[in-house]
């Protein structure tokens, strides 16, 4: 991934952060530098102002961060954090924010539990997602509770993820978003919009970029990773996700502050570089099919030629074979036809 110049990269607390954004007035290049790397070391912090009247707070547990946009008539909170008491924290945070003002929408980025669960917490906020991860929201909160009641071993890099985080996120009663869509959305929060956009399948097949023009500020959920490789998981799309990208780098300027999913703030330029690494994956996955490497051989085939831990482009290789095979890309086996 691309490295930010060290001047960037400014003192971690808030007051600090405050300075210098007024200093920068939130406009032109330098105002997008000065607070573009407010983010790093505040996590576990409260919210951090990143453009105007648009907040981000990173949290401990699995290193996601969550967004709030206020507006005239009310806040619109992105993603709900983890379970339902992490949501709870997180509208009590926002309300000691903005005590005047009430959470009025929220907008899910995807599927995730880490950035959904917390959507129960939003009593009177009308949620805000694509279709296809309003769709497929039960079963995919049903797998990963399954997988951590069968696997509830805590991992000691993680010391934020205690038994009783794990146990609030199996204890958490699902709320399904209210409005949902299959391309362009948008909301006003009276003196302002919001966009949502669908660019496409990559991290899953209902990721959302949410763009805030007048403060040009975009949130990319996890199709962008800041604090780790991009994760490409079993429903993941590792071959149109570069593409997805694409669509993404096309709404920022050079004084774009872009929010990942998990992570400090980052520029176009960086949402650049992760854009090539992806596509380099994709590459080498075709090309491994193409060849037809066995897919259970394909990651040790790739070797050093992987941009991200091998260890991480298991699930990669086995969608993108999937895919290319469905596709009937030259590499499918086949059986020959019957002649005669």
């Amino acid at each position: 991934m691309s490295e930010l110049p060290v001047g960037w990269v400014l003192a971690v607390e808030s007051s600090e952060c405050q300075v210098y954004r007024r200093a920068a007035g939130f406009r032109g290049t330098a105002g997008a530098l000065a607070i573009l790397r407010c983010m790093d070391g505040a996590v576990g912090r409260g919210f951090v102002e990143v453009g105007d009247r648009c907040f981000v707070a990173r949290y401990a547990e699995w290193d996601v961060s969550v967004g709030a946009v206020v507006g005239s008539h009310g806040v619109a909170v992105i993603d709900t954090r983890a379970s339902a008491r992490q949501g709870r924290e997180l509208l009590d945070e926002v309300r000691r924010l903005v005590p005047d003002s009430a959470v009025r929408w929220v907008v899910n980025t995807h599927k995730h539990f880490d950035h959904v669960f917390g959507n129960i917490a939003m009593a009177g906020a009308t949620i805000h997602a694509h279709e296809n991860a309003a769709a497929e929201l039960i079963s995919s909160a049903t797998r990963i509770k399954a997988l951590i009641e069968a696997d509830p071993e805590l991992d000691p890099d993680q010391p934020a993820i205690t038994a009783e985080v794990l146990t609030d996120v199996v204890a958490t009663e699902l709320r399904l978003p209210d409005t949902v869509f299959s391309s362009v959305s948008a909301i006003d929060l009276g003196d302002r919009f919001i966009e949502l956009m669908h660019p496409g399948r990559g991290h899953t097949d209902g990721d959302i970029v949410i763009s805030v023009p007048d403060a040009d500020v975009v949130f990319g959920g996890d199709l962008i990773e800041q604090s780790a490789a991009p994760s490409f998981g079993t429903d993941s799309f590792p071959l149109d996700w570069p593409g997805s990208l694409d669509l993404m780098v096309g709404l920022l300027t050079s004084r774009s502050v872009v929010i990942p999913g998990h992570g400090s703030a980052v520029d176009k330029a960086f949402v650049e570089g992760q854009r090539a690494e992806v596509s380099d994956v994709a590459h080498l996955i075709r090309s491994l099919f193409a060849q037809r490497v066995p897919v259970d051989e394909a990651v040790a085939a790739g070797g050093s030629e992987w941009p991200y831990p091998a260890a991480h482009l298991g699930d990669a290789v086995v969608r993108g074979y999937a895919q290319l095979a469905d596709e009937g890309e030259p590499g499918r086996t086949t059986l020959p036809l019957v002649s005669g």
